[in-house]
């Protein structure tokens, strides 16, 4: 049975450290973002990996984007090869947007499958930013939904498709006028939109 923590009106830092304490040890959790809840796993734990794509029955072919704290951080896992790349960087995150990058040949085999690249984002949300500091790795965290259904937007409602299959639900308040990133890559300096989101293009 899942953990249910209602963060409505601010992050319980006791709660916060459970959170944490439980993506350390293999396992997953549901929390708000500015676009959608996501369902987060750390990206270095294949328990976790495997148990994300089976809560969200998603198939093994379908690639996972990332999420990390900090911008800075990204040339640890992937590997900005153009100006424009950097300066979408810099205009745009954090932010809706998620960005494909050219990925650290070491890094992320089992969730970006045999693709060279990653999907970078950098959430603009506090719940989401304190979790992300607390961790020393990146987390995958796709849409919390079931593969085919709409995107979640309130907890309350999420919990009925994953009750028994995470570990926390987190409770941050329903997402109005909610819409995913927009997924760009950069091909011959020209932005390349492979999902319309928030940002438009």
């Amino acid at each position: 049975m899942s953990k249910f923590y209602n963060w409505k009106n601010g992050i319980n830092e006791e709660e916060l450290t459970d959170v944490v304490n439980t993506l350390n040890n293999d396992g997953i959790v549901i929390f708000p973002t500015e676009t959608v809840y996501g369902i987060a796993g750390s990206s270095m734990s294949e328990v976790a990996i495997d148990k994300i794509y089976k809560a969200k029955n998603r198939p093994r072919e379908k690639a996972i984007n990332i999420m990390l704290a900090d911008k800075k951080d990204i040339n640890k896992y992937a590997v900005v090869k153009s100006k424009m790349e950097q300066n979408i960087i810099d205009t745009y995150m954090p932010g809706p947007i998620t960005l494909i990058l050219e990925k650290k040949e070491d890094f992320g085999k089992s969730f970006t499958l045999s693709n060279n690249t990653i999907g970078i984002r950098i959430p603009d949300n506090e719940i989401a930013q304190a979790i992300l500091k607390r961790l020393d790795y990146p987390i995958i965290a796709p849409s919390a939904n079931i593969s085919g259904k709409e995107s979640g937007v309130d907890a309350n409602e999420i919990k009925e498709d994953f009750y028994n299959t995470v570990d926390i639900i987190i409770d941050g308040g329903r997402i109005e006028n909610a819409e995913a990133s927009t997924i760009i890559k950069v091909e011959n300096e020209q932005i390349v939109v492979l999902r319309q989101g928030k940002v438009k293009f």
